[in-house]
């Protein structure tokens, strides 16, 4: 089945375009995937969206991206960029098969898992040039292996899917190949920096350095370093290039290799700043700008398991989109109704209006079902009744 090509047909009765001479079937699959993706879940939430989204997560990396859908061409070469896989994370949350709290407010999560900055700590000197200097975060130090968990962690600078979208790569974390691996595309809104290297320089000034949320090929623990800037594609990479000595931050070892900016004075100081956990089984998670933060920072890989609610218009032309067969004409409506305000056509758009809203009751109704065939849960709905010793769950009494 191909939904889609049923979609742009009935979009054609609609509009009474029969042909591609009017309007092509690019710019119709464009309307579909617009109404679809920014339409659809703002104006419902339907149950047939609701799935399960689960990842592994990686040893000391606390933040994950929502997932992004890969690049699409339709038919008549129409690009369909990247955009999110979900719309949301809901609860319950589940980390190695234990449910855990999520939580979709800063001040609540961090009340309880403060993010507080180690810093002002001095790690090397000046010697008059821009290095390289070998600088090491002194609570971390060289780690003994094999690793075992738990490990300290030093907290790892950060992309969000804003900025990997604007590498032109879906590749999260956003990683290089080679000497001159920097990405500048990305935008300065889009990158959480968590490692400092700064000085003052001659004139008084500030000298910067930063970890970039980028990350080297090959060995993910080595995160490039860069020279932060203004919004909106300030930050810059620093001179000679990026190998596993330079210019990049060991999160394992704590140890950077750094080429600054600008030269720094003799005897003037080089501090850190960073933030500091020991890694373990995380216990709650943080939804927020479509990222997810855990704490504590992974140890090892755990399973990662939460509600999501999909965005379905990557596969309207496979046969994975065939339990989404009844919303074909409510696509379709909803597509015609913005082609038809974009012309001017506000008789035929009033014409439709009607049964557009219908389609949108129906489809709307089709979830109603399913959530109201789920008990409204009370203190009394999930009694725990034992045959044994006759205790419930409420006060432990026996009847």
């Amino acid at each position: 089945m191909n939904l889609l090509s049923d979609v742009i047909t009935y979009v054609r009765r609609l509009i009474k375009t029969p042909s591609n001479s009017s309007i092509t079937d690019s710019l119709i699959i464009d309307y579909i995937n617009r109404f679809c993706i920014m339409d659809v879940d703002a104006r419902m939430q339907l149950f047939d969206f609701k799935t399960k989204y689960q990842f592994q997560t990686q040893p000391g990396v606390d933040q994950y991206n929502m997932p992004l859908y890969d690049v699409q061409i339709e038919s008549g070469n129409q690009t369909i960029s990247m955009y999110s896989v979900y719309q949301g994370f809901v609860g319950p949350a589940y980390i190695g098969g234990v449910q855990v709290h999520l939580e979709t407010q800063k001040d609540k999560f961090f009340s309880v898992w403060p993010k507080i900055v180690q810093q002002s700590f001095v790690v090397a000197q000046g010697n008059g040039t821009i290095g390289p200097y070998t600088l090491q975060i002194p609570f971390i130090g060289p780690p003994t292996l094999p690793l075992n968990p738990p490990i300290n962690a030093l907290l790892r600078g950060h992309v969000d899917i804003s900025g990997v979208i604007a590498t032109g790569q879906n590749i999260d974390p956003p990683v290089g190949t080679g000497l001159n691996t920097f990405i500048e595309e990305v935008p300065v809104t889009s990158v959480d920096s968590a490692i400092y290297f700064t000085s003052t320089a001659s004139d008084g000034s500030n000298i910067i350095v930063a970890d970039s949320g980028q990350f080297l090929t090959g060995n993910t623990n080595y995160g490039l370093l860069m020279e932060p800037g203004k919004a909106p594609f300030g930050n810059t990479a620093l001179v000679g290039g990026y190998t596993t000595t330079l210019n990049t931050i060991n999160y394992v070892s704590g140890q950077a290799v750094v080429t600054f900016p600008s030269a720094i004075p003799s005897g003037a100081n080089i501090s850190a700043q960073c933030y500091f956990f020991q890694s373990g089984l995380p216990r709650a998670i943080l939804y927020y700008n479509n990222v997810l933060t855990l704490r504590s920072p992974p140890a090892t890989q755990y399973l990662v398991e939460l509600d999501a609610y999909l965005s379905p218009a990557a596969f309207l032309t496979s046969s994975a989109a065939l339990p989404f067969g009844y919303m074909a004409e409510y696509l379709s409506l909803g597509a015609a109704r913005k082609i038809l305000s974009d012309t001017g056509d506000a008789e035929q758009l009033n014409f439709y209006e009607p049964r557009f809203r219908e389609q949108e009751l129906l489809v709307w109704k089709r979830s109603q079902r399913q959530w109201t065939a789920t008990r409204t849960q009370t203190i009394y709905s999930q009694s725990n009744w034992s045959g044994l010793n006759g205790v419930n769950n409420l006060s432990g009494s026996a009847y």
